[in-house]
């Protein structure tokens, strides 16, 4: 049962984006997912079933392999995939948004034809090395990965860890200090083969949820990176990440809303078969009162999730990380996740017993969810974004 969504004024195209995500999602992703949860399983190739269905290099321009798409309608296909294989969207958001936009955003003419075509395709797999070790909500301040010149090339060396797509990346986006002296403004992007000497895959993380997204901790060990491999500017790191990370807030919240939408409807599927006192417990008014609930809430992440979306798609890509939609993309993820967590302890709390046992897909989805109040800022560091602006 998922609810349209023309309430919400998704227009012709929108709709056959969402649908097609979703027929997708549906018979390709949800028979991975439980797999994926139980043995940390992630499926070969399906970057390049992505690709082939044209659900792969959303947002990036047709003449490098993409299909021209809107954030709108790139979170509409994110938005799907949560529904049916959470995990698989978290890789997905960290191939699409935080590794192939950004390249797309930032890259020179070089590196945009040289990664983007295979990106789009989903034959090469994108990743993001941000986060180290010691260093979390303070990623930039606290970076230790140190990135020194040598000739025309660079000499990386330091470690990353929470990377999702790490131990499965042929590309990664790599933040390093190539001025020690300059604290924030002393950091650049590049982007890093990961068959090059010097790159390590240390160790394979284990999760609590999303559990099939390959998640990594990296180790860089005199990796060269030629200098034709700086995304952006040397020095101006700090802008590529403080501009990538609204849109990646932006485009990780539609999981949670396919995590809620979800949700919903085994809680009403589970509510009309379940029996006690010789009744469905969907007869019973407080099973009902939580039904209702669970869906305003659903509700209110749609509109907020819909709207911030549709306000990036309105905003100068430069003008990320400042302003107005660094507030409002702060806002919609935060809303997002922890409003999910409410329609999750009711689905949990309806499925009773049974929603406590592993194999459960209540369970799946309820282990799932806290990791979007933590990743691209934890709820607290949102909270401090969004203050901030109103009360500059």
């Amino acid at each position: 049962m998922h609810l349209k969504n023309t309430q919400f004024g998704l227009n012709e195209e929108q709709e056959a984006v969402l649908d097609a995500a979703d027929k997708f999602g549906k018979k390709e992703l949800y028979p991975l997912a439980e797999k994926m949860d139980n043995e940390e399983w992630w499926p070969e190739g399906i970057f390049k079933k992505m690709g082939d269905a044209g659900l792969v290099g959303l947002t990036v321009d047709p003449k490098f392999g993409g299909a021209g798409m809107s954030y709108l309608q790139a979170g509409l296909v994110c938005q799907a995939f949560g529904r049916w294989n959470h995990a698989m969207a978290l890789s997905w958001v960290a191939h699409d948004n935080l590794c192939l936009d950004n390249i797309y955003r930032n890259g020179s003419q070089y590196i945009r034809e040289k990664y983007l075509p295979g990106l789009c395709s989903g034959e090469l797999v994108g990743a993001l090395g941000l986060t180290e070790p010691g260093a979390g909500s303070d990623a930039l301040g606290s970076m230790r990965t140190i990135a020194k010149k040598e000739g025309d090339h660079y000499v990386l060396n330091g470690s990353k860890t929470y990377i999702t797509n790490g131990s499965i990346a042929d590309v990664v986006i790599v933040y390093a200090k190539t001025d020690v002296n300059k604290g924030n403004k002393g950091i650049t992007a590049f982007v890093v083969e990961t068959n090059n000497p010097g790159f390590k895959v240390v160790s394979k993380l284990k999760k609590m949820g999303f559990r099939g997204s390959q998640t990594s901790e990296l180790f860089f060990e005199n990796l060269k990176v030629s200098e034709k491999n700086i995304l952006g500017k040397e020095g101006q790191g700090h802008v590529v990440a403080m501009n990538g990370l609204d849109f990646e807030r932006a485009m990780i919240a539609p999981i949670s809303l396919g995590i809620s939408e979800r949700a919903l409807e085994i809680s009403i599927e589970y509510a009309k078969i379940r029996e006690q006192f010789g009744k469905p417990i969907s007869s019973f008014q407080m099973i009902q009162s939580k039904l209702a609930d669970m869906y305003t809430w659903v509700q209110s992440i749609k509109a907020l999730v819909y709207v911030v979306l549709a306000e990036c798609d309105a905003t100068d890509k430069k003008e990320g990380g400042r302003g107005q939609i660094h507030m409002n993309t702060a806002a919609s993820v935060m809303h997002a996740a922890s409003t999910s967590n409410k329609v999750l302890d009711e689905t949990l709390q309806i499925h009773g017993g049974m929603g406590y046992m592993w194999e459960s897909e209540a369970n799946r989805l309820y282990r799932a969810n806290k990791l979007l109040e933590i990743g691209a800022g934890t709820t607290e560091v949102r909270k401090m974004i969004i203050s901030k602006v109103l009360l500059k």
